[in-house]
């Protein structure tokens, strides 16, 4: 499981020119799934996003979490982050989770997100226009592989 994390002022998501997702000040994630993941990977990678430091205290420091600040997030599925471009120039994407599967842990996912945090979401498969406002720019991967963890 791969997370691209964006730190984010603000950003939406729209299909065919109608807003699916809109927030305010929170993170942006692009979340994608490959074979082997689990309910376990997405606990894992759940508890780091939201304890990862990356919104500034009164110091100016990036020393403040997700939920200190009271952000948002806005999460989009993204299975070209298992692309790979290691032979030739079009990239193979045969490590990427098949959609069904892929579907059901993303919904996991953001479900159990939501449990901590507001959370908005673009449509999983769609095609989907992302606006980011990315604030700093900061942008992290959080990786969590299955059993190398």
């Amino acid at each position: 499981m791969r997370i691209i994390v964006q730190r984010s002022l603000n950003s939406s998501v729209s299909i065919d020119n109608k807003t699916m997702g809109k927030i305010n000040k929170g993170l942006v994630l692009f979340v994608g799934f490959t074979y082997g993941d689990t309910e376990k990977e997405i606990d894992f990678l759940i508890n780091k996003l939201l304890n990862l430091r990356i919104f500034e205290d009164e110091n100016n420091i990036m020393n403040k979490s997700i939920l200190e600040v009271g952000g948002e997030v806005l999460s989009i599925s993204q299975f070209t982050l298992y692309a790979d471009t290691k032979k030739g120039n079009r990239p193979s994407y045969i490590k990427a989770l098949k959609a069904e599967e892929a579907a059901k842990l993303y919904d996991l996912f953001n479900k159990k997100l939501s449990g901590f945090i507001h959370v908005e979401t673009g449509v999983f498969g769609a095609d989907m226009l992302v606006s980011i406002e990315n604030d700093g720019p900061i942008t992290i991967l959080l990786e969590k592989e299955g059993k190398n963890d």
